[in-house]
């Protein structure tokens, strides 16, 4: 099957196609062709190695964290699929390889695909959609009538985001460029910062949950805004034991992981609110509890740009040098 690879980390050029064997179907697997699949800074960070500590790939590897398409067979344990049926997904972080035209996926982390979106739209949703849903409503539990502050309203994570919290019944802060103003508004945000012009640590406050995509100096002025027991969640910020846990990390690699996170973890303590790093978990389930969403019009994906399967390292450089204007940019396989 063709893909597109990596066979060494940190070399930008390095993306390219080749042939794969066609993928192995276990009992409980799904064998899936492959229609579309959207460009993550995931995927980024993968080809970096940027994440090797905790992710020890075997190259060459197969990019891609997230796709829609045909079930083309099924393993002999398999009871909710069958050949034919339209599907998305978010493969387990162990069997990532979507930039290619089949994947055999576990049949948990399958979802049959929202019957009102495009292959494409479909495609957008999986990875972003997974990390509101872990965030918001896993981890955060949010509830109506709460404040969340959304950082990167109009990125993939933040556009989906914003729709979560609003169908949670939160009032919903982001920020964005002035191009993106009407965006994230139609999306339903009901505060908009914008960050060329205003620091959004001096604008809010009293809030309840913050999700952060950027890391960094925004992660440390976001705790500033938060209430007494209030929650920041990042996706971006240093990783904490917690994670290295999840990950089954050993003791060496649970403590360097406390140690990159104890400034932040101490910033948050002191200020009566709790830190904590998400790196979202796969779930069939949870993509279909979003399903209804969906199809109701409640939640929109946001789609920028869609690349061939032959431009797949372009669509990479493409997010990569901040180009998209909104939401999420696909790989189309056909």
């Amino acid at each position: 099957m063709k893909t597109f690879m990596i066979e060494r980390y940190g070399d930008k050029a390095g993306v390219r196609a080749g042939e794969m064997p066609d993928p192995q179907v276990g009992a409980d697997d799904v064998l899936v062709r492959i229609h579309a699949a959207s460009v993550n800074p995931l995927d980024l960070k993968l080809r970096d190695g940027a994440l090797k500590a905790f992710l020890p790939y075997r190259l060459p590897l197969v990019l891609g964290n997230d796709l829609a398409g045909v079930v083309v067979q099924v393993g002999a344990a398999v009871t909710r699929f069958a050949a034919g049926d339209e599907v998305y997904s978010r493969p387990d972080k162990d069997r990532i390889g979507t930039f290619a035209e089949l994947i055999a996926v576990h049949q948990d982390d399958v979802a049959i695909k929202p019957a009102t979106l495009t292959m494409v739209e479909a495609a957008s949703l999986p990875l972003v959609a997974l990390t509101a849903w872990q965030a918001l409503v896993e981890r955060a539990q949010v509830q109506p009538g709460q404040k969340v502050l959304i950082h990167a309203g109009a990125g993939g994570v933040g556009t989906i985001a914003i729709q979560l919290a609003k169908q949670l019944g939160a009032q919903v802060a982001t920020t964005a460029s002035p191009a993106k103003v009407d965006l994230v508004k139609e999306l339903g945000a009901d505060v908009v910062v914008d960050y060329r012009k205003q620091d959004f640590a001096t604008v809010l406050d009293s809030y309840d949950v913050v999700l952060d995509s950027l890391g960094g100096e925004t992660l440390k002025k976001s705790l500033q805004v938060l209430k007494p027991g209030g929650k920041a969640i990042s996706v971006a910020g240093p990783p904490d034991a917690a994670f290295a846990r999840e990950l089954g990390a050993n003791a060496i690699l649970r403590l360097a992981m406390s140690a990159l996170s104890f400034r932040t973890r101490r910033r948050a303590k002191r200020r009566n609110v709790t830190y904590s790093f998400l790196f979202m978990q796969a779930s069939g389930d949870q993509l279909r509890e979003l399903a209804p969403l969906i199809d109701a019009g409640k939640i929109r994906p946001v789609v920028d740009r869609v690349f061939p399967f032959d431009q797949t390292r372009e669509a990479m450089e493409y997010v990569e040098k901040g180009r998209a204007k909104a939401g999420k940019v696909v790989v189309t396989m056909t």
